[in-house]
């Protein structure tokens, strides 16, 4: 599979003015860490949401809509599974597919979705997220 070129690729973000400071340099700071993970082999792209801001950057342009799905929803069932299982939200999680597996992590309150080839190894990511 080619690798896609800046141009090729989709950016969103938005950091409206009501969101504190705090808030702000953590989104920051994992914006900035997940576009350095976005370079590594095997990553296709990753979607990072908070309560007011989200951004995302993707390979597959045309399935935008479905991976912001898929990462919604990553969350939500984490959610209903700890009440379920009458523990604390998930902090991280791994959904393998067929062909894809995504990686959700939850830092505060933000949630993150990386979407990594089936092969990678999703190890060092983690660590890069969390660092």
């Amino acid at each position: 599979m080619k690798r896609p070129n800046k141009a090729e690729t989709e950016f969103i973000s938005a950091i409206p003015a009501e969101s504190t400071d705090d808030e702000d340099s953590v989104f920051t700071r994992l914006g900035a860490s997940l576009a350095e993970i976005r370079k590594m082999e095997g990553v296709q792209g990753y979607i990072l949401r908070s309560n007011s801001s989200a951004m995302i950057d993707l390979a597959e342009l045309d399935k935008i809509s479905q991976y912001a799905a898929l990462s919604y929803q990553l969350h939500e069932s984490s959610v209903e599974i700890a009440k379920e299982l009458n523990i604390a939200e998930f902090e991280r999680a791994i959904v393998e597919g067929k062909t894809l597996n995504v990686l959700f992590v939850k830092i505060g309150e933000n949630k993150v979705s990386i979407f990594i080839e089936k092969n990678a190894s999703h190890s060092g990511i983690i660590k890069q997220v969390l660092a």
